[in-house]
């Protein structure tokens, strides 16, 4: 058995942050957005919501023919790009 150098403190501690689950994740806009369930392309999320908003919700979009959760996804693009 061959005897081996202690390895410097910074090699230790170059080895820790290397060897991370999120070494070398990208970060900013380009990092995917991991908040939400994943369900196919899009993620499920949870909010909460006054009864009598959920009710009119839910009477607009069976008036457009659209379930609720893309009744709620079509009105924040729109408020998010006004």
């Amino acid at each position: 058995m061959a005897i081996q150098k202690k390895p410097k403190p910074q090699d230790k501690t170059e080895a820790f942050l290397t060897g991370a689950p999120d070494a070398g994740a990208v970060t900013g806009k380009d990092a995917p957005y991991e908040k939400g369930i994943t369900k196919g392309n899009k993620r499920q999320i949870s909010i909460t919501i006054a009864p009598e908003l959920l009710r009119q919700v839910d009477e607009r979009a069976e008036a457009m023919g659209t379930g609720r959760s893309a009744f709620i996804s079509m009105a924040l693009y729109k408020a998010l790009n006004e």
